[in-house]
């Protein structure tokens, strides 16, 4: 059963309150099943929450550099 939008918000918001570092998308797929992460954070944003994006890079096991955003809520 999927989590509802209103819950994966809830959960996703609760979770930057409580980890001043933020949140990636993996952690998010992790925390609620959420494959859609900027589009919480777009809901999120629009609900009145100071979120900024951090991009951040990766290197592989393979040598290729994967770039991926990190979320921030200030309060």
């Amino acid at each position: 059963m999927a989590i509802s939008i209103h819950s994966q918000n809830q959960k996703i918001l609760t979770y930057l309150k409580n980890h001043p570092k933020g949140i990636t998308p993996l952690e998010a797929l992790n925390l609620c099943g959420c494959l859609r992460l900027s589009a919480r954070i777009f809901d999120l944003k629009e609900a009145g929450n100071n979120i900024y994006t951090s991009w951040e890079e990766k290197v592989t096991e393979e040598g290729t550099v994967k770039r991926y955003a990190r979320y921030i809520l200030h309060s």
